[in-house]
Formats: C-alpha cells, structure tokens, sequence
C-alpha cells in the first residue's frame, strides 16, 4: 500500500508560520511520526508554493498504484479551478484536509473549490487530520 500527502503553498512552513493556528510541529517532524505509525504503508510526501507543480504531481499520481492521496491544497483549495480540475481528473481516492476549520476563518476561505471532487474532507482538527486521512484511506 502506498499514499502520496501533497502539501500546497505555505505548508513547508508548518512549525514556524502562524503555531497559534497551525502547531508548533514542523511537517518533516509529523512525516516521521506517520511513518513510525505505519510502517506498513508507504508514506511519500510532496510539496510545493507552485499551483502548476502540485497539478503535475496529482496527474502523475493517477498513474501509480496509490492506496490514495492526501492533499492540503492550503491556499489553492479557495482559489484553484485548474487544482480542482486535476483532482476531477484522476481515479486515485483524494481526501483534502485543513489543519485550521476554514468555516471559522475569512469568508474566502469558506468555499473549497476541491470538495465537489473529493471523497471527504477533514478540516479544524490540526495535524491529526492526516492521520484520520490516512485511516480512512486504508479503510476504504
């Protein structure tokens, strides 16, 4: 089994950007921890500032053998059609998670234009909404 986490904009600065809101883990320190708690799977993990990567690395994905996709489009999940056009596109299962509740937030941040293409979402619970992404992935 395998499952590819795509992380979008800012997400690189997880630790550092905004720990009220977002922890004080940085994301190689949760990679580490998912990895010891499944080491049964593999666990890879992209992430880029740049809307068209992130678009190349889902179509690409669609063509390996993945369990399924965890994608935090961050930013791209309010303001993407060409992300959202890519999730619609693939086969692979995708669950978008939020690491904020982005219906607490700014009025922007209320519409996921990836929701419609995903088969659930996970938002407001912090980093743990990989791991529930995760499991339910493997569950599926």
């Amino acid at each position: 089994m395998s499952i590819l986490i795509i992380n979008g904009p800012n997400l690189n600065l997880l630790g550092q950007r905004e720990p009220d809101k977002y922890g004080h883990k940085s994301f190689d320190e949760l990679l580490k921890d998912l990895r010891i708690t499944y080491d049964n799977i593999d666990l890879e993990y992209y992430q880029s500032n740049v809307e068209g990567e992130l678009i190349n690395r889902i179509q690409e994905a669609d063509k390996e053998a993945l369990t399924g996709i965890v994608l935090n489009a961050g930013g791209y999940s309010h303001t993407s059609v060409a992300l959202a056009d890519a999730v619609a596109s693939i086969t692979t299962p995708v669950v978008s998670v939020h690491i904020t509740n982005i219906y607490s937030r700014e009025e922007e941040r209320h519409k996921e234009l990836l929701s419609q293409y995903v088969v659930g979402g996970i938002y407001g619970l912090g980093v743990q909404a990989y791991k529930f992404a995760i499991q339910f992935l493997l569950s599926s």
